[in-house]
Order: C-alpha cells, then sequence, then structure tokens
C-alpha cells in the first residue's frame, strides 16, 4: 500500500439508523485504509444511532441536526466539514467489503478526467453466486435510470472495469475537485430534492462538465436497499411523491435542446405509463405536480447556471442514453 494515499473523507447522513450502522462499521475497520476521515450528520434520529456512532468511531466528527434536514443536505453539511481530496457518501445501509476505498482511490488516481468511481454492489442475500444490487448508473433515452444489473446472479457479466454513466448514491467516491466544480450556488447535491435521484441529477451535471464515471468491480460491497425499484408499495407515500417529482426536476435542470428534440416522444412515451399507474393505483403520488409547481421556478434559475457553463457537446451527450 502507498504511503502517501490521499485523505478520503466518508461521509454518512444517519436517520433511524441504529439497525444498519453495527455492520457499516464493520466494513469501514475492514478497509485498512491509512487516510480516513468520518463524518456523521444524525438528522434527528431519535434512537440510538448516534450513540453508536460514538462507541464504534469515537473519531467521528458529529452533526446534529434538530429535525430531518434531508439527504442532500446533510452530506452538504459534511462535505463543508471535510478536508479530504475525496469524499465517499456511504449509505449506513452498506457494508463495504475489504479494500473497496484503495481500489476506488487506485481507479481515479490514474485516471484525472474521472470525477467518480463506483464500486459492484451485492444484495444482502444467501443466493449463490450472489444477487448483483447495481454495477454502475445508467439513463436510458426515455430518461429513465437503471442501476446496471439490479436482480442479476453475478456470473461475471460485470466483471470488466470500464466508464459507466454515473455512480449510484449507496456508496460512491467522488472527486472533491468534481463536487466544486458542478456545485451550484454551494450545494453539491442539490437540496430541492431532499433525497431520492440526486444520485442521477448529480451524475448528469457532472457529465455537463466533462467528468467521467469509472466502474471498478473489484471494489464491492453489499447493500440492504431500502428504496428498492419495483417494489414501490413498500416505500412510504411521501417518499414516492419526492420521487416522482424528483425525476422532472433533473429532467428540467439537466436536458438538452437537441436530446429533446431526438428523444422527446420516447420519453413523453414512458410518462404516460407514469401517469397511467398513478392514477389507478397510487393517486397519492399526484401530489408530485404541486410539489415540482413549487419548485419550477428555481428549478429553472439552476438550469440557467448549469446550462451558462457546459462544455460536453451535443454529440458527446447524444451518446449518453441507451
Amino acid at each position: 500500500m502507498r504511503k502517501d494515499w490521499p485523505l478520503v473523507s466518508v461521509g454518512i447522513v444517519a436517520w433511524r439508523s441504529e439497525g444498519d450502522l453495527p455492520q457499516c462499521f464493520d466494513g469501514l475497520e475492514a478497509q485498512h485504509y491509512p487516510n480516513l476521515e468520518l463524518i456523521v450528520v444524525d438528522n434527528a434520529s431519535g434512537d440510538r444511532s448516534l450513540e453508536l456512532v460514538r462507541h464504534r468511531w469515537p473519531t467521528a466528527l458529529v452533526i446534529e441536526n434538530g429535525n430531518n434536514e434531508g439527504y442532500c443536505k446533510a452530506h452538504n453539511m459534511a462535505i463543508n466539514a471535510s478536508h479530504g481530496e475525496y469524499y465517499l457518501p456511504l449509505n449506513p445501509d452498506v457494508q463495504l467489503l475489504p479494500a473497496f476505498i484503495e481500489r476506488l482511490v487506485s481507479a481515479l488516481e490514474g485516471r484525472p478526467a474521472f470525477g467518480s468511481a463506483v464500486g459492484k454492489m451485492w444484495q444482502r442475500s444467501q443466493s449463490d453466486p450472489p444477487l448483483l444490487d447495481a454495477a454502475g448508473l445508467l439513463l436510458d433515452r426515455r430518461r429513465h435510470q437503471y442501476l446496471r444489473g439490479r436482480n442479476q446472479l453475478d456470473r461475471g457479466q460485470y466483471d470488466a472495469a470500464e466508464e459507466v454513466f454515473g455512480a449510484d448514491g449507496a456508496a460512491p467516491l467522488h472527486r472533491r475537485s468534481m463536487l466544486e466544480d458542478v456545485a451550484v450556488d454551494g450545494e453539491y447535491f442539490d437540496e430541492l430534492y431532499f433525497g431520492y435521484m440526486e444520485d442521477v441529477d448529480l451524475a448528469w451535471r457532472a457529465r455537463l462538465r466533462e467528468w467521467k464515471c469509472w466502474y471498478e468491480p473489484q471494489a464491492s460491497a453489499i447493500h440492504a436497499r431500502i428504496f428498492k425499484p419495483g417494489r414501490r408499495r413498500n416505500v412510504d407515500r411521501a417518499i414516492r411523491r419526492i420521487a416522482v417529482k424528483n425525476r422532472y426536476l433533473t429532467i428540467l435542470k439537466n436536458e438538452g435542446r437537441e436530446e429533446w428534440r431526438r428523444d422527446w416522444w420516447r420519453v413523453l412515451g414512458y410518462d404516460l405509463g407514469i401517469w397511467a399507474y398513478i392514477l389507478l393505483f397510487e393517486q397519492s403520488s399526484l401530489g408530485a405536480l404541486g410539489l415540482l409547481g413549487a419548485q419550477w421556478g428555481e428549478g429553472l434559475a439552476r438550469r440557467r447556471k448549469i446550462w451558462s457553463r457546459v462544455t460536453a457537446t451535443p454529440r458527446e451527450r447524444m451518446q449518453w442514453f441507451l
């Protein structure tokens, strides 16, 4: 192992996370990475989360919020308090396997054009071979985000290290200079989102500034995902409304005119299916329209700031969507 490993700041946002944190800390302790700092932001958990943090990682910087400020604002607080060249937002329900951080840092150290790196995630299951949770983040021409390999048995089909569109938000490694470059009004994660799809937004903004994302399969982790694609009925109604709203906020801010002219009919066709489902089975998510309306003006303002600095060409942008 190198003697001059750069500082990696690990940020954990805790909210009623006492059940997940022990295994999360097991994974951190298994890293043997020589240059880590840990920042934990507690969003008014009201459980034993902070007690566990102070017991298992007494050197951690702890930020206590009086209310649940959401994923995005809490991570922005952690980034502002951090000192690392790299920032790893780590979900409490993720257990890193040995050398995860070292392998992602190595991947980025040799690739200055890459702003983020992501590893291979397995689901917490008893299957053999293991069941994949994610092997990078993709967008298709409907602007529907995919967790690559989700629910597939890992038979080695994602064992090639390669470029992907972006990093799933569970345990990505971000270059600090990339985060600073794509921040809007000092926000690295857009606080209009609260949470959910903020990883897609960050990846898209980074792409617009020509930052790439590397997938490194030798960095692996186990993810007991709470918000599972395809299991909407098990998710709180307020979260579902936010997730629907955030789809349109992401497109509003990041979509290019040339890409839209090519793909608008695919996007709208997909959205017809979304709204048919909502009208028939999930009327509680109709409130997403009100949430979006309340943020529309600010979303447009952020779009203008993002697009005033776009450097990726239309030809490059067309290739992102599969």
